[in-house]
């Protein structure tokens, strides 16, 4: 008679999965809207990146005879009043949007991160004087700074960077200061100080890396919040001058002026723009309720 250890089956231990298959299963699984704006989001970074290999046609290429084309095989979102391709077009504002929300954002976050870093582990009077600038700033209008500051320096894809950067950054610094704050209450961040670790050790060794969930949810936001506002300075013809293509500034121009012949002047870059600003919204809630540890035990 066989032994039971010669009978029995060996069964192979099971793979572990890596940290990241790990948390896009667990956002598929419990955050399927935010699963659904993950997608989303990427495929409009594929998009944006690969614009020029995309688009069907030039982003200004003239077509009068196929001015004010509805939506058909040959142009699916339809051409304008000079016969431009509007996918074409929409394609390439996605570009610019990637550049200037992308740019912007990083700028944003990285005063934020080192606003809220500071400002939160210090403390005292500096946290205290640093706090009520913030607070000062943030009780202007975000609009209103915007137009006034662009005014005066230009319009121009720099300047839309720069400004968006310093707006959204300055008031940021108060979710990374919040975090901070709750961080440098813990025992190794008092082991590391009792052994006479210094400052800037201690910052990026044990702060940093404990606040990076919020840093990657606020960047994550921050895109969206950028293309948004990015597109209401065009609408307003203070974005990106034109012939550049951004959402905002086919919503201004063609859109607006020949929204009666041609509805899908308007409606092709006023969808593009909802749904990449819905989706990416969506990713950040999913990601701060998955990353943010604060938030594990409310579900």
């Amino acid at each position: 008679m066989a032994s039971v250890a010669e009978t029995t089956a060996v069964v192979p231990p099971r793979r572990k999965r890596g940290p990241v298959l790990h948390f896009l299963g667990r956002l598929f699984r419990e955050k399927p809207l935010g699963a659904a704006g993950a997608v989303v989001f990427v495929l409009f970074l594929f998009c944006g990146i690969f614009a020029d290999v995309l688009a069907p046609y030039g982003m200004n290429q003239i077509s009068p005879l196929n001015r004010l084309k509805p939506p058909s095989w040959a142009f699916p979102f339809g051409t304008d009043n000079l016969g431009r391709d509007m996918l074409s077009r929409c394609l390439y504002g996605a570009q610019l949007s990637v550049i200037i929300g992308f740019c912007a954002a990083g700028i944003a976050t990285i005063i934020s991160v080192f606003l809220g870093i500071i400002s939160g582990y210090l403390g005292g009077k500096f946290d205290l004087v640093l706090q009520r600038f913030v607070d000062a700033w943030m009780s202007f209008p975000d609009l209103i700074i915007l137009i006034v500051v662009v005014s005066v320096v230009g319009p121009g894809m720099p300047q839309i960077i720069v400004t968006l950067g310093l707006l959204l950054g300055i008031a940021g610094s108060r979710i990374i200061r919040g975090a901070v704050v709750s961080v440098r209450e813990n025992m190794y961040v008092h082991a590391a100080q009792s052994t006479g670790a210094s400052t800037f050790r201690i910052l990026w060794r044990h702060i940093l890396p404990n606040v990076m969930a919020p840093v990657i949810v606020l960047f994550t936001t921050r895109v969206g919040t950028v293309i948004l506002a990015e597109s209401g300075l065009s609408f307003l013809g203070l974005g990106v001058p034109p012939p550049a293509p951004t959402w905002g500034g086919l919503l201004s121009g063609s859109g607006r002026t020949f929204m009666l012949q041609g509805p899908w002047l308007a409606l092709a870059p006023g969808l593009c723009l909802t749904i990449v600003v819905y989706a990416t919204n969506m990713f950040g809630d999913a990601l701060r309720d998955l990353l943010d540890p604060r938030m594990r035990g409310s579900h």
